[in-house]
């Protein structure tokens, strides 16, 4: 999640179908997909997993997979956007002109390194690298369903806090890539090399120093 601009993507390679028409989706048998399609694409790999399998892993049939989903590549990216936002709800980028802009970057900065540091993100982000991915249109798939959404959301909390007068930032698109960029690290860098566990790294003290630089960089001063 470091790049500032969005990598040119064929839709002709990339898109995902659309889930087929039908009758109205039941909600507790999508999220039961999702579920399984979230462990089974981290425990196996995107080609190590069939619809088949993740159908037998929801407790559903293989065609309720499809009616909800329309295909493997579909059912990732959702997989994907699901992941994000239980992390990273919406609702951290709302606006709240009561809350100390400091504050508000801080507690989506604890949600942000929660979230890529988990177990579930550092396997999937390993999986994106290797040879076998990096041929494919998955990380296309990926940047767009996760990166994209977070740094768009937080972007448009910067032109709120920019409006109300509180930042000064010439290019907000690209200081919302630096924050998060920033926040990544080292560390993150130390959990995917496994290097060191979570425990080991004092994540508060590196991303209040992150929130503090951002701040330095862009804070209108009174």
């Amino acid at each position: 999640m470091t790049a500032s601009r969005k990598p040119a993507v064929s839709k002709t390679a990339v898109t995902p179908r659309a889930a087929g028409p039908g009758r109205p989706k039941d909600l507790s048998k999508r999220a039961a997909i999702l579920e399984a399609a979230k462990r089974m694409f981290i425990q196996l790999g995107f080609d190590g997993v069939s619809m088949d399998q993740i159908a037998a892993e929801a407790g559903v049939s293989k065609l309720t997979v499809y009616s909800h989903f329309g295909d493997k590549d579909t059912l990732f990216v959702a997989a994907v956007e699901s992941h994000c936002d239980t992390s990273l709800p919406s609702s951290l980028f709302e606006p709240s002109p009561t809350t100390p802009l400091r504050d508000r970057l801080m507690a989506i900065a604890r949600a942000f390194f929660a979230m890529i540091s988990s177990p579930e993100s550092i396997a999937g982000h390993r999986m994106l690298c290797t040879p076998q991915m990096a041929a494919s249109p998955l990380p296309k798939l990926f940047w767009e369903a996760g990166p994209v959404r977070v740094q768009g959301d937080f972007a448009a909390l910067l032109r709120r806090r920019v409006a109300a007068g509180d930042l000064d930032i010439p290019d907000v698109q690209r200081a919302a890539s630096q924050f998060f960029a920033l926040l990544k690290g080292e560390p993150h860098d130390f959990l995917i090399f496994g290097c060191a566990q979570p425990d080991e790294i004092d994540v508060e003290k590196h991303l209040a120093a992150t929130v503090d630089l951002f701040l330095r960089a862009y804070a209108v001063r009174r």
